[in-house]
Formats: C-alpha cells, structure tokens, sequence
C-alpha cells in the first residue's frame, strides 16, 4: 500500500528509537513497506542484534545513481517539557511537532515517499536509501552499511545526498570530531592531606584548562581559507558533563567526562589525537609521581571525519541544479557525509527543515519545509528518469 509522504512521518515518528533503545520495529516497518512495491532491503545489525541499518537499490541495476542517506535514531525526550506526546506527529500553526520530525524523520519520509514514484515513472539511473542507527552517539552505525554496501557489489551510486536539516540549503562542508569517554583515578585521602593524596577531580581540571588554553589559542590564529566559513572559523574543544566525588573534605577518588574535538576540515584528525594524548600522558606521570596507583583513562567511541568541499563535485552540481541554490554553505555539527567521502562517494548535505529545532523539547519541522522537501524529491525523481 502506498503512502503519502505524511503518512510515512507519522509512522516513524511513532516509533521512539532513542539511541539507548532499539530501533528494530522501525526497520522492521521500512523493509515490509518496500517489499510491498517488491524491492529487497539488506540490513545490517549491530553487534547484538539490537539495532540495525537498512539499505535498498530502486530501480535498474546500474551504476551512477544517488543515496538517499538517513538515520532513525533520535534523542531522548528525557527531562524536556513537551506540549504534546513527542511520539506522535502533531500539527499546529503550520508545524508538525514530534520528536525526530525535524531531525531527520522528516528526510526518511521523504526518501520513502520516492520509490513508488521512481518506480512508476520508469527512473533511467537507481535511487538507493540508507537508513543508519546510532548517528546521534558519534555516526557509529553508518560506517559498516557503508562497508557492507560496497562489499556486496551493489551497484555504485555517482553521489551521495544526506538529508540532514539544512533549511533546503546545499551545505557542502561540515566539521569532524572526535569524542572520548575521560576516568580519572585519583586517590583519597583527607583534604588537609591534599598534598598525599591525588584528587582526580582537580586533575581532571588541568585537561580541561587545557581545553581553554587551546580554544584561546585556536581563536586568536588567523582562519585558513576552509576554516574561514565555519562558526566559529576553527577547531573547538569541549566538555560537557562531568561526575566524581564522595565528599567535600576528601579527595576525590574518581572523575568522569566527556571531552571532544570539533575539527575543521583539512586539519588532520590524528594529529589532534596525538596532541590531546600527549597531554594525558603528561598529567598522567604527575599524578602517579605523587601515587602510582593514580592514572587516567581515556577510551574514544567516536570518530567522524568532516566533509571537505568537492571542486566541482556531482552531489553538489546536482542538489544545485535542483535547488536553483548556489550559496556556499558549511555547518559546524557533523553528519554521516564525511563517512560517505571518505569512501570515495561525492556527498552534499541538503534537507528541510532547521537544525536549531533538532534536539529540543516542542521538536518540529514546519509544514512549509516539509513541502518544500516533498517538491524536491519529486524533482530529483524526474532528473533520474531522464
């Protein structure tokens, strides 16, 4: 059965595939839609089986198609206040409120909404979907249905479309990152003992003054000309949660963070790594000159490559000649694009609706946008039956 692009919204969006839980049932739901219009879709699980991507190839089995990328997960609702249920599409004053309308259950609606009209009309060159899980933690589930698409031979598609929120904007550019889950081990002794004991609270803050002294020196240099476009124009540091302690007259024994990178293009990702290591390390051998069996921790469980500017890319000339919008745009969060480059797809950022609506509580796309998205999957429908 055929579903329009609102209906498709209002079904995933009924799903509640925050990144902690499953996202099966969604999945479950897109490969029984396209088999119904008799395509085959390939997933690819998680290591558990609890999650999984999903990809599928629409129409001949030729090379010089597009991707049409997405993902399902989405944020928690946990702690917002939210006028109405988050889980169901609601529409009001010309918005539709829900969790995952604006980012980016929105674009999967829409690239569904493509293949019953891309078989009907007969499209010459294939439109390939790819849904991914686990964007949302560190663009970890895009990768190995990446792998496992070009593994399997499917035929390869000329470029890649990623339909993150960019106000319909051709974004050509984004940052990359790197994130690490921080443990400081410090050891406890009274706090009139400071001087014997390590408390990893106050050696943790040595990093994190770090960070800052970084963040100034990083500000004060004059932008390269791919860092110049961004907000800010280069590589930021940063931590945003932190936990430890037992008591204030104690050393704290244990401090834990979150620290990540947001590194512009063209700047190399491993020699950020080696400098922030390196700086570990340093503190390191300080706390455990005072006790041995202090030390830190430092485990990465993100890496996302940013999205460099193509000279005269197909994505970009394409989402171009369908926009009518030629602004040079870049963003400064990242996006599974940059995974798609680094294998050797051209890729460009282009989706409705707003990043600043992503993530908060009230979260909405609005019907405007949604339209506007709608019209432009047509377009790009009839390019490829030409």
């Amino acid at each position: 059965m055929t579903l329009s692009a609102r209906d498709l919204l209002d079904r995933l969006v009924s799903f509640p595939t925050v990144s902690r839980d499953s996202n099966l049932e969604l999945i479950d739901f897109v490969e029984d839609y396209l088999n119904g219009f008799g395509v085959n879709a390939t997933r690819v699980p998680n290591e558990d089986g609890t999650k999984a991507a999903l990809y599928a190839h629409i129409g001949p089995e030729v090379k010089g198609g597009v991707v049409l990328s997405g993902h399902t997960d989405v944020v928690p609702v946990d702690g917002q206040s939210w006028d109405t249920d988050p889980f169901v599409v609601t529409e009001r004053h010309g918005k539709l409120f829900g969790r995952g309308t604006c980012d980016m259950k929105g674009f999967d609606a829409l690239a569904l909404s493509a293949v019953p009209v891309a078989l009907e009309k007969g499209i010459k060159r294939p439109i390939q979907i790819a849904l991914s899980y686990d964007e949302e933690v560190g663009c970890v589930g895009a990768p190995p249905m990446i792998d496992h698409m070009v593994a399997m031979g499917m035929p390869r598609a000329d470029m890649v479309l990623v339909g993150e929120p960019s106000m319909m904007k051709v974004v050509t550019g984004h940052k990359g990152g790197i994130g690490y889950h921080m443990h400081f081990r410090g050891f406890e002794v009274h706090s009139s003992l400071a001087p014997q004991g390590v408390s990893a609270i106050m050696m943790a803050a040595k990093l994190i003054n770090w960070a800052n002294e970084v963040n100034a020196e990083n500000a004060a240099k004059t932008p390269g000309e791919l860092a110049a476009d961004f907000v800010p124009p280069y590589t930021t540091l940063h931590v945003g949660t932190m936990s430890g302690g037992t008591a204030h007259n104690i050393t704290a024994k244990d401090c834990h963070f979150g620290f990540d990178f947001r590194i512009v293009p063209g700047e190399d990702i491993a020699a950020w790594q080696d400098r922030f290591l390196a700086k570990v390390a340093e503190i390191e051998a300080e706390m455990k000159s005072v006790r041995p069996e202090a030390g830190i921790t430092a485990q990465q469980y993100f890496e996302v490559p940013g999205l460099k500017p193509e000279q005269d890319g197909k994505a970009e000339r394409l989402i171009r000649d369908i926009t009518g919008e030629n602004a040079s745009n870049v963003v400064s969060y990242g996006t599974e694009a940059g995974q798609f480059q680094e294998r050797g797809y051209s890729a460009v950022i282009c989706g409705p609706g707003d990043i600043a609506q992503a993530h908060q509580p009230n979260e909405f796309i609005s019907v405007d946008q949604f339209q506007k998205g709608e019209a432009f999957i047509g377009r790009l429908v009839d390019k490829l039956a030409e």
